[in-house]
C-alpha cells in the first residue's frame, strides 16, 4: 500500500507539472488582434501578472463516483460555506451506450439515441450532487415527487442561508425552486410554461445562473435563455423586488440578431444572459454571452459601464460566467470562463481589460471541452464545469 501511494503521489506530481508547464497556448475563434497575445494555457508560469491567481489541475478530484454512477453535462456549480461543491447535471444527456446499467426508460430520448444498451456500466446519477472538499459524494437528489422538475437542468446556487436553488432552461422551464440541502422542496417561483416574457414579475424563463446578496437577503437571477433580463427576488419569501435589461433599461423580447463586431452595441441583451457576480463594493457584473459582453451595474440597476471580450468570437460567445477571487481582498480581477475559446480569462476589474488567460481545448485533465461555469472555494481553489460533450467537473489547486 505504501509503495502504491508513493507511486500515485509521484505520478500525480508529474502529471500536474506537465499540465502546468507544457500545454500550448489556446487558440479559438476569438483569437486575433483584438485579443490578448498568446499566453500560457495553464494558470502558472512566466508571464502571469502580479496578483493574478495561479493554479495546477488536480487530476484525482473528484473521487470515483459511487453506485456505478455516471454524470452528464454539468450545467451548474456552486460552493457552500463548508467548501462543499454542489453541481447540477443533466442525466438525460448521458449516451445510452454509457448508461447500459440504467433501467429502461431512465435514459430519455436525446440527440445521441434513446434505447438503453444492456451492460454493466453505468447508472445515471441523480441531477443534484454534493461533494465534500476531498471530492467524496455526500448527498444527491432531484427529480422527485411533489414538484415539477426541469426539462433541462441549468443553474444551482447555495445561498447565504444554506438553501439550494436550482433552475432549468428547457422547454416550459419557467420556474426555479428552493430546497434544503437534504432535498426537501420549500419554494417554487413561477411554473411550467407560464411566462409572459421579460417583464413578467411572477415567473422566470430559462434561468442561467443565480447569486445571493447576504446583506440584503436577496437573490439575483440571470434570467437569460428565454427572457433578456436580470431579476431580483427576496431570498426568504421569493417575492419580486426589481428587474432590468441591457443598460439598466426596461427589457424587451426583441431579438437583436446575431453578433456583429462592426455594428453598434445592441440596446437589448442577446440570449442567453448567462453569467453573474456581485462584488464587495456593490457592483453587479452581468454577461451577455453571445455579444461577448460584460455590463456593470449598481444594485438598483443603474448602468455603470461595459466591455467586450474577444470580439471576434461568434456563435455561443466568450463571456460564459464571471467570478471573483475570495483571496483577493481588493477584488482587483475578474475571472471569465469562455466555453467557445476553451479558456479562462483574467480581467483587470478597474479597466475591464484582459491581462491573462489560460486553458485550451481537450479532454485531458486541465483542458476544457465546453467550459461552462467556474467557482472558487474559500481557499482560493478553482472548480470548473463542462457541458455538451465535456460531462465533468474539475478542480484546480491554487499555487503559492
Amino acid at each position: 500500500m505504501r509503495l502504491f501511494e508513493t507511486h500515485r503521489g509521484a505520478a500525480k506530481t508529474l502529471l500536474v507539472c506537465l499540465l502546468a508547464a507544457c500545454q500550448p497556448a489556446a487558440e479559438g475563434p476569438g483569437a486575433g488582434a483584438a485579443d490578448t497575445p498568446n499566453m500560457p494555457a495553464d494558470a502558472s508560469g512566466p508571464g502571469v501578472p502580479a496578483g493574478v491567481a495561479q493554479f495546477a489541475v488536480d487530476p484525482f478530484w473528484p473521487q470515483p463516483l459511487p453506485n456505478n454512477w455516471i454524470i452528464g453535462q454539468v450545467a451548474g456549480l456552486s460552493i457552500d460555506a463548508d467548501d462543499h461543491v454542489w453541481i447540477i447535471h443533466r442525466p438525460w444527456t448521458v449516451q445510452a451506450t454509457n448508461a447500459g446499467a440504467t433501467p429502461p426508460m431512465a435514459v430519455r430520448d436525446n440527440a445521441w439515441g434513446s434505447t438503453p444498451v444492456q451492460s454493466t456500466c453505468c447508472v445515471t446519477a441523480p441531477p443534484v450532487i454534493e461533494f465534500d472538499a476531498e471530492g467524496n459524494v455526500l448527498r444527491s437528489w432531484g427529480a422527485g415527487e411533489g414538484y415539477d422538475w426541469f426539462n433541462s437542468e441549468h443553474g444551482i446556487h447555495v445561498d447565504h442561508n444554506g438553501k439550494v436553488w436550482v433552475a432549468g432552461n428547457g422547454d416550459g422551464d419557467h420556474h426555479m425552486m428552493r430546497f434544503t440541502k437534504d432535498g426537501q422542496h420549500e419554494l417554487t417561483i413561477g411554473g411550467v410554461n407560464v411566462s409572459q416574457g421579460s417583464n413578467d414579475t411572477n415567473s422566470v424563463r430559462g434561468v442561467a445562473i443565480m447569486e445571493s446578496d447576504a446583506a440584503a437577503n436577496e437573490l439575483y437571477v440571470a434570467d437569460g435563455y428565454g427572457n433578456r433580463r436580470l431579476i431580483v427576488f427576496d431570498a426568504e419569501t421569493g417575492a419580486y423586488k426589481r428587474h432590468w435589461g441591457a443598460y439598466g433599461e426596461r427589457p424587451t423580447d426583441d431579438n437583436p440578431g446575431p453578433w456583429d463586431p462592426n455594428a453598434p452595441p445592441s440596446r437589448t441583451w442577446r440570449t442567453p444572459v448567462h453569467g453573474l457576480a456581485i462584488a464587495n463594493d456593490g457592483l453587479v457584473y452581468v454577461t451577455d454571452r453571445p455579444s461577448n459582453r460584460i455590463q456593470v451595474f449598481q444594485k438598483d440597476g443603474t448602468y455603470v459601464r461595459e466591455t467586450v471580450l474577444a470580439p471576434l468570437t461568434y456563435g455561443p460567445g466568450s463571456t460564459w460566467d464571471v467570478v471573483l477571487d475570495p483571496l483577493d481582498p481588493e477584488q482587483r480581477f475578474l475571472y471569465v470562463p469562455d466555453g467557445t475559446n476553451h479558456k479562462v480569462w483574467t480581467l483587470d476589474r478597474e479597466t475591464l481589460q484582459p491581462v491573462h488567460s489560460w486553458g485550451r481545448a481537450g479532454r485531458a485533465p486541465g483542458q476544457f471541452d465546453w467550459l461552462h461555469n467556474m467557482e472558487f472555494d474559500s481557499q482560493g481553489n478553482a472548480f470548473t464545469a463542462e457541458v455538451q460533450t465535456g460531462h465533468r467537473i474539475q478542480k484546480f489547486n491554487r499555487l503559492p
